[in-house]
């Protein structure tokens, strides 16, 4: 598929079959992430697969009490046979910006202070693009979603994930399957707000002025 193709078409998926993944796909996703931009190559993520049933329910049970009675938008993510759980770490880029080619008192601080943004985050959601986009490659359905406040810890302890300032923080997840019969799941926002188009969020030269029309 074209690379043009693929942007226009991917989309958040929230219903699926139950018919099993190809794990070339997920290890080609996998690959794929890791090509993800990353501050000082830091490259502080980490991915947990859950690709079996008894896994993925434990992950969903996790996040909410009501998987035996779930409501649509609960029973069409259920059945993604995959679910990816991105993470960042934070000490990977603290670690990598106290070594002597980056070392500057701006990036200074194990606590992550001195940083304008919390590039560990943003990092992991530039490789989660990565891993949808390679999901709709390949003719698949794929849908990032945040995990529920409250419930974090309760995911934390279900992947194994280390406690500490250093571990491994999940800032999200991605179920990965083939696609339902359109109107089976929940509907999107997209349903219900047009995309804005790109000229209206464009400016050029300076915030305000827009995109000017060529004549």
């Amino acid at each position: 598929m074209e690379f043009a193709e693929v942007v226009r078409r991917r989309r958040m998926v929230r219903a699926y079959t139950e018919e099993p993944v190809d794990r070339a796909v997920v290890e080609r996703a996998l690959a794929n992430a890791t090509h993800a931009p990353s501050a000082g190559f830091s490259q502080g993520w980490a991915f947990v697969v859950l690709d079996d049933p008894d896994s993925v329910r434990a992950f969903w049970a996790a996040q909410s009490d009501a998987v035996d009675h779930p409501d649509r938008w609960l029973a069409g993510m259920m059945k993604a046979p995959v679910v990816i759980v991105p993470c960042s770490i934070r000490a990977a880029y603290v670690d990598r910006y106290a070594e002597p080619d980056k070392a500057s008192s701006a990036w200074a601080g194990r606590d992550g202070t001195g940083w304008s943004m919390p590039y560990w985050h943003l990092d992991a959601a530039m490789a989660s693009l990565l891993i949808l986009q390679t999901a709709t490659d390949a003719g698949l359905g794929a849908c990032f979603f945040g995990l529920v406040p409250g419930r974090i810890e309760a995911v934390r302890r279900t992947l194994g994930l280390p406690d500490g300032d250093d571990a491994p923080e999940p800032i999200g997840a991605i179920t990965i399957g083939h696609p339902a019969a359109p109107g089976t799941g929940a509907a999107g926002s997209p349903m219900r707000r047009r995309r804005t188009p790109w000229q209206q969020v464009a400016h050029r030269g300076r915030f305000g002025s827009g995109w000017p029309v060529e004549t």
